[in-house]
Parts: structure tokens; C-alpha cells; sequence
């Protein structure tokens, strides 16, 4: 490896530069003090140009092969291209002895998952999965109220990544073949369906209904997930890109009070817009005009409860977090056998919704 100092940057490989690689990982891996942006894999010239032009001094590559053929150039391989290619770039980063980070979803299936988590242990390499909106704002705000207790014993969570988008943008995602993994289940699902894992712990029952809604569409585009815990909180998720009006990001009911809030998380649009985390400046933080609200009964209904102040989104912190299991062996931020988790949910709920059934989610 060559970060093996404790000054010493660990060199990244980026394959991909689409929205993924370009907007997300490619300005996080920049941002991260422990990083840093070796090289970007894209076979697109405009791509290319797009890399050189925003990190100077990037080297370019036009197939993964190159970094395979130099590994011992690099300590990390980031893999944002398209879901279908996931499991065998993974494969074949491992194999030449490299850590790895996939983009989520890491794999179709959970038996894919964690074939590919027996093969980093075998290797001794660290592999992680991509799950950004672990370090949303409002997501960080929730968990807060949840180990603090103040909304008591949860009972239901209800979580909602809605987007009104009646017109095809066309492209891999909204593909109806299996192989591409397109579809709001596996997209935005996987983040609803960490999330609620993340907070509640394994689940155990799936109900799911998913449609294709819009004129042409061959992928779900609006889908719903009824999830139950093994600790009985119940987790009611959304996903859509027909929801001409949106609901509330979060709603989540406890026995003492609720909690809700609206809006997404504002470090996308800030990264889509060009800006860029600096370590020790502000970031992630939410208008206090959006902060989400406590309270109960009556009294909720009649002043919209007590306004909670936001925790500020950080993103970074993934980053950082993977150059310190580089470094110590600790384990990453988010592992393959919690990805392996949730895509076992979501294979029950793909077919809870084609069978119109609730399926018991198997252990993994």
C-alpha cells in the first residue's frame, strides 16, 4: 500500500464518472485528509476533460484494466459505474489486491453480497458500501431522538424519498432489464431500508407494493415498503418519481411524542451546485426555517410542536472513516454484511410486491 505513513495519503482509483462519481465520491475522496484522488476511470472523452478540468493533475484511464494492471500504485478502487457492474469490478479489484468501495446497491442479491464480503476477508481487504444518507442531516437528527428517548418507546417510523418526476430521463436506472438493477427499489430503496435497519435492527416480515406509473416506464418508479422489526417497531417507507406532492421526510411515533420534518438533506443540491466540503468550515447545515418539530396531542396540533435543532449533515465523514479502517483495521463505516442485509429485504420485497404476499425476510 502506499498511504502505509500516517502522513502518507492513501491513492484512490474513482471507476466511473457519471452523476455517482463526479457529484458524490470524486469531491468527498478530494475533501478527505487522508485521500487522495489518484485516478478516474471513464471511457467518455467529455468525462475525461470534466475530470482533468475539475482535479488537476488527475491521471485518466480509459478502462478499469489500467488500474488492475498498476495495483501497486494504488491503496483504494471507488466503483460508481452502473449498478450491472458492481459484483465484477468488486471481483476483480479484490483479486488484485485492493480495498474496495462500491456505490450502493453493492450486488442484485444477498447471496451476491456476501460472496463477494467471504472473498475481502480471504484477502484481507476492506470492502465497504456507499451508504451516503447514513449522514443525512435529518437522519442524524432522528437517530439522536431515538437514543436520547425523548419520543419513548418508537412504534412506527415512516420515511418518504419522493420526487415529482412525470417525464422519462431515460438511461440504465429506468431500464426494465434485470441485469441493469434499475428501478426505485433498488435505488432510493436501499437508502430508506438502511436507514430503517440502521435505527431498528434487523427485520423480519417484508409487505411491499411497487408500480411503473409513468407512460413508457419499463422500471418501478413508485414503490412502498411495510417493514416489522424483530424489536416490533414498525418502519413504513416510500419511494416515488410520481408524487406530485411530497409528504414528510420523516415521521416518526413514539409513545412520549412524534417527530417530523420535511425536506431533503441540503448537501446533494450543495455538491450538484459545485461546492465543496473544506475540513473546518460549516457544512451540511439546515436553515433553522426547516428544522423538523416535537410534540404530542393537542398541543402538537394546535403550534405544530417545538422546533429540534438540526444536526448538521456529513457526508465527509464516510470518507474519513474508511481512511481510518485503512489505516488501523477497524472496521469500515458501513460493511458488506449489512449491505447483504438489505438487499435481503429488498429481494423479499421485490417479491412481496410481484406476489401480491408478505415474505419473511431469511436471516443473513
Amino acid at each position: 500500500m502506499t498511504g502505509t505513513g500516517t502522513d502518507t495519503p492513501f491513492s484512490v482509483g474513482l471507476v466511473g464518472y457519471g452523476v455517482a462519481g463526479s457529484v458524490f465520491h470524486a469531491p468527498l475522496i478530494a475533501a478527505a485528509e487522508g485521500l487522495a484522488l489518484d485516478t478516474v476511470v471513464t471511457s467518455s472523452p467529455v468525462r475525461q476533460e470534466q475530470a482533468r478540468a475539475e482535479f488537476p493533475g488527475v491521471r485518466i484511464a480509459s478502462s478499469p484494466d489500467e488500474l488492475w494492471r498498476r495495483a501497486g500504485e494504488l491503496d483504494l478502487v471507488v466503483i460508481a459505474s452502473p449498478n450491472r457492474t458492481h459484483v465484477p469490478l468488486a471481483t476483480a479489484a479484490l483479486r488484485a489486491g485492493l480495498a474496495v468501495v462500491v456505490d450502493k446497491p453493492l450486488a442484485a442479491t444477498a447471496v451476491e453480497a456476501r460472496d463477494l464480503a467471504a472473498l475481502a476477508a480471504e484477502r484481507g481487504l476492506l470492502l465497504s458500501v456507499f451508504q451516503n444518507r447514513r449522514w443525512d442531516g435529518d437522519f442524524l437528527t432522528v437517530a439522536r431522538l431515538v437514543a436520547s428517548g425523548e419520543l419513548g418507546v418508537v412504534q412506527r417510523f415512516e420515511s418518504r424519498f419522493e420526487r415529482w418526476r412525470p417525464r422519462l430521463k431515460g438511461g440504465w436506472r429506468e431500464s426494465g432489464d434485470p441485469q441493469e438493477i434499475g428501478g426505485l427499489l433498488y435505488d432510493l430503496g436501499s437508502h430508506v431500508v438502511d436507514q430503517a435497519v440502521t435505527l431498528f435492527g434487523p427485520v423480519v416480515r417484508v409487505y411491499a407494493e411497487s408500480d411503473v406509473r409513468r407512460g413508457g416506464a419499463a422500471a418501478d418508479d413508485d414503490t412502498f415498503f411495510a417493514l416489522t422489526h424483530a424489536g416490533g417497531v414498525r418502519s413504513h417507507l416510500w419511494v416515488s418519481s410520481t408524487a406530485a406532492l411530497l409528504g414528510p421526510r420523516f415521521r416518526v411515533l413514539g409513545s412520549r411524542a412524534g417527530y417530523v420534518s420535511y425536506g431533503l438533506d441540503p448537501q446533494e443540491a450543495a455538491l450538484r451546485a459545485g461546492r465543496r466540503p473544506v475540513p473546518g468550515e460549516p457544512w451540511g447545515v439546515v436553515d433553522e426555517s426547516r428544522w423538523g418539530r416535537i410534540g404530542a396531542g393537542e398541543s402538537a396540533e394546535t403550534d405544530g410542536g417545538r422546533p429540534v435543532p438540526a444536526v448538521p449533515g456529513d457526508y465527509p465523514a464516510y470518507y474519513d472513516l474508511v481512511t481510518e479502517a485503512l489505516r488501523k483495521g477497524t472496521p469500515p463505516p458501513v460493511t458488506a454484511e449489512q449491505a447483504a442485509a438489505t438487499l435481503a429485504i429488498l429481494e423479499a420485497a421485490r417479491r412481496s410486491a410481484r406476489e401480491g404476499i408478505t415474505v419473511e425476510v431469511p436471516s443473513v
